[in-house]
């Protein structure tokens, strides 16, 4: 008998399912054996319901092929077959929240790559080597509703990846007013070129809601945990414009950064390359040996290049520099789709099971 966690994925045909399933093919602790999908999709095998949509390089898993897929809405049936689920639903806000919190009540736990409850104060919001400390909210959660080992976790957005690391690693130098702008592949859209043919040799200045996301999710992330809540840090001013760019995968972002404390570049670099978190300790399946690399070449980082490094869950900073307004400036890249959601959501899960608020049913 397989002692793997039994796992489903809500919203498993869209794009970040799709993510879900392929990083979650052969791991070590979870097996997907559950996916759920909108009622269009119910009852079809997974290989039907995805059809010609499937998005990711590796073929679907044959362990996923022949699945029967559920209908998302149905809440205890899918509850009723796993330890643990992710979820990618595409709803409304309100929706997501709803469905969430009908999950967690079941007694199930939900680690979501979705932005619903990325402010609901005791749900911690979580990039495992940055604030891992904020799972502590969880048990204030629980109290909230009413469950044992139900409860909702969530990782940030996607394009603060690219940045946010960096300037975790340099807090000790007190930066405190940072303009990032971010230029974004279509996949953060879930869609590929085929599907949104007017991005190809384009670039459109506008997602939305994105740029309130950059300029405060960083700041939840530093926060402290306060009477079972997350309270905002304060330390930094953030400013940022966010552009979709024509590239499928990873998103950049150019930084300004102004610091109170006299740094070196030599100091900010070896901040960088030295930088580690939980999960590197704990030596977590899904976790980057070194999470933040630095490219000491004028033309790095490069998509092509550098979004695939540590398997995608690393970052890469790269041109770090003074500047001539601000203190220094740098380009980070991250993988949007692989860090910066269904790979950071794995980790997250990953680190949840070694603090035991994961287990078996």
């Amino acid at each position: 008998m397989s002692q793997k966690l039994k796992v489903g994925i809500l919203g498993a045909t869209g794009m970040v399912g799709q993510r879900f399933i392929a990083l979650l093919e052969n791991h070590p602790w979870f097996e997907v054996t559950t996916v759920a999908a909108s009622p269009r999709s119910a009852g079809k095998t997974y290989e039907e319901a995805v059809g010609g949509r499937w998005k990711m390089d590796t073929p679907i898993p044959e362990s996923v092929k022949n699945l029967t897929v559920y209908n998302v809405n149905e809440v205890e049936t899918v509850a009723a077959t796993v330890d643990f689920v992710f979820s990618a639903v595409d709803m409304t806000k309100e929706e997501i929240k709803k469905i969430e919190e009908a999950y967690a009540k079941t007694e199930t736990p939900v680690v979501s790559n979705n932005s619903a409850h990325r402010w609901t104060p005791d749900v911690p919001m979580v990039v495992p080597e940055i604030n891992p400390e904020h799972f502590e909210v969880i048990e204030s959660q629980k109290k909230r509703l009413g469950t044992q080992r139900g409860f909702i976790a969530v990782k940030p957005n996607c394009s603060i990846q690219s940045y946010a690391p960096a300037l975790t690693a340099w807090l000790e130098y007190e930066p405190y007013e940072v303009v990032a702008s971010t230029y974004q592949a279509i996949s953060g859209a879930g869609k590929n070129f085929d599907e949104w043919p007017e991005m190809v040799g384009n670039i459109i200045p506008y997602i939305g809601g994105e740029e309130e996301k950059s300029e405060q999710e960083p700041l939840r992330l530093w926060g402290k945990v306060e009477n079972g809540e997350i309270v905002k840090s304060d330390i930094m001013n953030i400013t940022s414009q966010c552009i979709r760019v024509p590239i499928l995968y990873g998103h950049t972002a150019t930084v300004f950064v102004k610091f109170k404390k006299k740094v070196t570049k030599e100091e900010l670099i070896e901040k960088l390359v030295n930088y580690k978190g939980v999960p590197q300790e704990l030596e977590l399946p899904s976790a980057p040996k070194q999470f933040i690399q630095y490219l000491e070449e004028d033309n790095r980082p490069q998509v092509q290049l550098d979004v695939n490094y540590e398997n995608g869950m690393g970052v890469s900073i790269g041109r770090l520099r003074e500047d001539s307004i601000y203190d220094f400036k740098f380009v980070g890249l991250s993988h949007n789709t692989i860090r910066g959601a269904a790979g950071g959501a794995v980790e997250c899960a990953e680190l949840l099971k070694a603090q035991g608020y994961i287990q078996a049913k």
